[in-house]
């Protein structure tokens, strides 16, 4: 499989990276291509022009780049931190300008047509809010966001997901279980 890894963390030594760094091994172990890209590493611009929308727009190479391989991928992992209850500011700014009209859905007699079908998706997020409380309070949106609004819209229906919590109040022993379930989960969803 060809499993298009993604992070939008700016810490190079967060919890974020030691999760998309223990899903790439375990990709590669089951002889996965991975191809991965480190939003914050690689100075994506978030900002969509306005040049950029019509379908059949010039893109910037980096973001035509990003569309060919989110095309060609079989699977997709995405990780980074809840803000807010939303991705990073960088990370929604890689939605406005990757998944466009043409390279994921397009517009057809029916309406909406999906073009991600039969992939998969995990995302991987962390938080600082304990999951009850966060569940009390705001509910989940972004299992909404990324399961409903994101990947069901492109037609991937095979997605999970799964949130740390409490990174704050974590131990390293946790930390080291919760890498440990990063494993199963890699190894289940995109077996060898």
């Amino acid at each position: 499989m060809n499993v298009y890894v993604l992070i939008g963390h700016q810490n190079q030594g967060s919890f974020c990276h030691a999760i998309v760094s223990t899903a790439i091994k375990e990709l590669e172990a089951a002889g996965h291509e991975v191809v991965y890209h480190d939003l914050y590493a690689e100075n994506f611009d978030p900002i969509l022009p306005h040049d950029e929308i019509p379908k059949d727009a010039k893109l910037d190479p980096v973001v035509e780049q990003h569309c060919r391989e989110i095309t060609a991928a079989d699977g997709f992992v995405v990780v980074h931190p809840n803000w807010w209850a939303m991705p990073p500011a960088i990370l929604k700014g890689w939605m406005d300008r990757v998944l466009r009209q043409g390279v994921v859905y397009q517009f057809g007699p029916g309406g909406v047509e999906t073009l991600l079908n039969g992939k998969r998706a995990v995302v991987l997020t962390t938080s600082n809010t304990p999951r009850e409380d966060e569940l009390r309070l705001y509910g989940d949106p972004l299992e909404n966001l990324w399961k409903t609004c994101v990947f069901k819209m492109c037609g991937v229906e095979d997605f999970y997901r799964r949130n740390f919590d409490s990174i704050i109040l974590s131990t390293p022993d946790q930390r080291r279980e919760w890498l440990d379930e990063v494993r199963s989960i890699v190894r289940e969803r995109f077996p060898a």
